[in-house]
């Protein structure tokens, strides 16, 4: 009898928590989703503050944000773009600020706030999927603030050569941008960066050359003798102004148009 009795309350229970477990489940969908983009929130239906906790739990590497336009992109019918821009705020801005450059055949694919975890998430649909003939990777800034939390420089390192190793693999010419200059991070005020993005720019210089890719270098173009970027080039001295867009573009043509010339063959 009191076998039975603990056998219907355990039943029970069991109900219970199944019908919890599904009521949760529509409230807030988990695991595989045929369309998570579908109910993504916008930064504007959230209160203040949440959405950086908001998209880190629910498209980190924001997958979502140029779905719509790569998809428009490859129904268009046009040839694939010759470059795309890989990025974080300060290739986003260059877009924005210097609308000109972008002219057919260059993509911007760059994202505020992003590290280079998050765009090795993103680089297949954003950048293999497009069919480019050129890459440019432009990184690590948010790596070195800590944006995403605390990593290791052979991390950063490892996530650069796998967009630029993936990139290559897919028949894609590979341009690595050096991180630009800063003497100090607005939202990360006595975090100590200049040697880190020295050192940082040292490796990447050096993958480059080591497996046939061009290395740009924005940071001697753009420094101060002390590391920081050069008067008028920025707006916070972290993001350049549109002057300081006009100082790298020659550069990355310059590049685009070696990786266009290169033979593509990498000696790893």
């Amino acid at each position: 009898m009191m076998a039975g009795r603990r056998m219907i309350r355990a039943m029970v229970a069991f109900c219970i928590i199944g019908v919890a477990g599904t009521a949760m489940a529509q409230d807030e969908p988990t695991g595989i989703l045929a369309d998570p983009c579908a109910s993504q929130k916008s930064p504007e239906q959230l209160p203040d503050g949440q959405w950086p906790s908001y998209i880190a739990t629910h498209d980190f590497g924001r997958l979502c944000e140029f779905r719509a336009k790569n998809a428009s992109l490859l129904s268009s019918g046009k040839h694939s773009p010759q470059v795309v821009f890989m990025g974080d705020s300060i290739t986003e801005g260059w877009e924005k600020l210097d609308p000109a450059y972008f002219t057919e055949g260059k993509v911007d694919r760059g994202i505020s706030g992003q590290t280079t975890s998050q765009m090795l998430l993103r680089f297949r649909q954003d950048v293999i999927d497009l069919h480019p003939q050129v890459v440019h990777i432009l990184a690590g800034t948010n790596d070195v603030a800590g944006n995403t939390g605390p990593v290791t420089l052979s991390q950063v390192e490892g996530n650069l050569a796998s967009m630029a190793e993936l990139a290559h693999a897919h028949g894609i010419r590979v341009v690595l941008g050096s991180v630009p200059p800063a003497a100090k991070f607005p939202w990360r005020p006595g975090l100590v960066i200049g040697p880190t993005i020295k050192t940082l720019n040292a490796w990447i210089k050096d993958y480059a050359a080591r497996n046939g890719f061009v290395y740009v270098d924005y940071f001697s173009a753009m420094a101060t003798s002390a590391g920081g970027m050069r008067d008028g080039l920025s707006s916070d001295g972290v993001h350049p102004t549109r002057n300081g867009y006009q100082v790298m573009e020659p550069l990355t043509d310059a590049a685009i148009k070696q990786a266009l010339n290169a033979a593509g063959t990498a000696t790893r």
